[in-house]
């Protein structure tokens, strides 16, 4: 992973991103899943923050949503991502 403004970027992501292709599905994972580690962090910190842990429950259920349909239509990259974001065990 490299580093770019304090975030973590993946390398495939920072060339995707150039591409202003932001509506793919990898892409929107890739966002979920920063914005999901940052209010588990956040959770870690104040345990009582309610509202936040409601929008991590629907970030989770929007990724797993997308997660569903690119291991239903397109195995091979949702093998690919799910592998360079660590999310599942394989």
């Amino acid at each position: 992973m490299k580093k770019k403004g304090g975030r973590k970027i993946l390398g495939f992501m920072v060339k995707e991103e150039k591409e202003e292709n932001r509506g793919s599905v990898e892409f929107q994972v890739f966002s979920f899943t920063n914005k999901i580690r940052r209010l588990a962090s956040h959770l870690e910190l104040h345990k009582k923050d309610f509202s936040s842990e409601r929008g991590l429950r629907i970030l989770l259920g929007k990724r797993r949503r997308l997660l569903a349909y690119l291991a239903k239509k397109i195995r091979v990259r949702y093998k690919k991502l799910i592998s360079q974001l660590n999310i599942r065990e394989q």
